[in-house]
C-alpha cells in the first residue's frame, strides 16, 4: 500500500513538472511570436540593394513552346 502511495505522489510530481516547463515554454514562443510580429517584414530595402530580377520580354508563342516542352 505504501508503494503504491509513493508511485501515484511521484507520478504526480512529474505531470506538475511537465505542466510547468509547458507553460514556461509556451510563454516564451509568446514572446519571440510577439517580437518578431513588430517587425515590418515588407519594407522596402535600404541601403545598397540591388533588384536581381529583370524579366525578359518575350513573345507569346516563344512563352508557349516553353511551356510545353517543361511541361508546367
Amino acid at each position: 500500500m505504501v508503494q503504491l502511495r509513493q508511485n501515484i505522489q511521484d507520478v504526480v510530481k512529474v505531470l506538475i513538472v511537465f505542466a510547468l516547463c509547458t507553460c514556461v515554454f509556451y510563454m516564451a514562443l509568446r514572446l519571440v511570436h510577439e517580437e518578431y510580429e513588430r517587425q515590418h517584414r515588407y519594407d522596402p530595402p535600404s541601403g545598397a540593394a540591388v533588384k536581381v530580377y529583370h524579366p525578359l520580354e518575350q513573345r507569346w508563342p516563344d512563352r508557349l513552346s516553353i511551356f510545353f516542352q517543361l511541361g508546367e
